[in-house]
């Protein structure tokens, strides 16, 4: 950057909307994301108040003006984005001075906001059903990245799943949106179908795959598993009957159910990043 610093990234060009849309990519995608924000100047400084850098695992987009001012927001942004990634986030404003410190004579400064966003933790649901409806509503309001699939018309409606994605289709259709560090769980309305979903999630490594059904369907599907070839700890890893037992009856309570394992889960997830001492910015 201008011979500053080379390890550092080199920005794309960006207006402030295409910085906006990276940012949003990275996060919708399970990546976290690094934001600078101009919001004042004081003298001759070559920024102006609302430009924006970001910083994401796909690469750094758009500009704080430039130069040496700009290396030093970077570098910043590389430690902002290691917390991110370590599922911290944070907002603080630093002021940077353009004297001698940082190689300029325009002796103004710039404060800049620098904001540190972790990614939302994401979630493909197979079924639309009303258990399906329940708990995306709630996963939704907990701030999981929710992705629905369902092969049924009537069922794949995006007015039925505000604020997650919906899509008309088998659940390989989600394996584009939903990263396989996140979640699949199957709420299907056959029991085949649930199986195959199961095993498909399996088979891509999902990190957590859960399904609906009764301790005794838990069985079976362990069983079927492993006739079909995967391993016994394959097969046992899948969460199921989903949910925490807190004897559940209702669309709505198995939903609180499966929010409460999933919000105990993601929690889990994060422990042994925030307490590692460096996590890689592309996390």
């Amino acid at each position: 950057m201008d011979g500053v610093d080379e390890s550092l990234p080199v920005p794309a060009p960006a207006d402030v909307a295409a910085v906006r849309r990276a940012t949003a990519a990275a996060l919708e995608t399970g990546s976290a994301a690094a934001l600078a924000t101009v919001l004042a100047r004081h003298g001759s400084t070559p920024s102006t108040p609302g430009q924006k850098l970001a910083l994401t695992p796909a690469g750094c987009f758009g500009t704080v003006g430039g130069g040496a001012v700009e290396a030093a927001v970077l570098r910043s942004l590389v430690d902002v984005l290691r917390a991110a990634a370590a599922g911290v986030g944070s907002g603080r404003t630093e002021s940077f001075r353009l004297g001698a410190e940082l190689g300029m004579c325009c002796g103004g400064s710039v404060e800049v906001l620098l904001e540190g966003l972790p990614a939302a933790v994401p979630v493909g649901v197979v079924g639309g059903g009303h258990v399906a409806a329940e708990t995306v509503r709630l996963l939704v309001s907990l701030g999981f990245a929710v992705t629905v699939a369902d092969a049924r018309d009537a069922w794949a409606l995006p007015e039925r799943f505000p604020g997650a994605r919906t899509l008309l289709g088998e659940p390989s259709a989600l394996g584009a949106w939903v990263p396989r560090a996140g979640a699949v769980l199957v709420m299907t309305h056959d029991h085949q179908r649930d199986h195959d979903a199961v095993a498909w999630a399996l088979r891509e490594g999902y990190a957590l795959v859960g399904a609906v059904g009764s301790r005794a369907k838990a069985a079976r599907t362990r069983a079927r598993l492993e006739a079909r070839g995967f391993a016994a700890a394959d097969a046992s890893r899948v969460r199921i009957p989903l949910g925490l037992a807190i004897g559940a009856r209702s669309p709505v309570e198995i939903a609180v159910a499966i929010a409460g394992e999933m919000v105990q889960w993601r929690s889990e997830r994060a422990v042994p990043a925030r307490s590692a001492r460096s996590v890689a910015v592309s996390g």
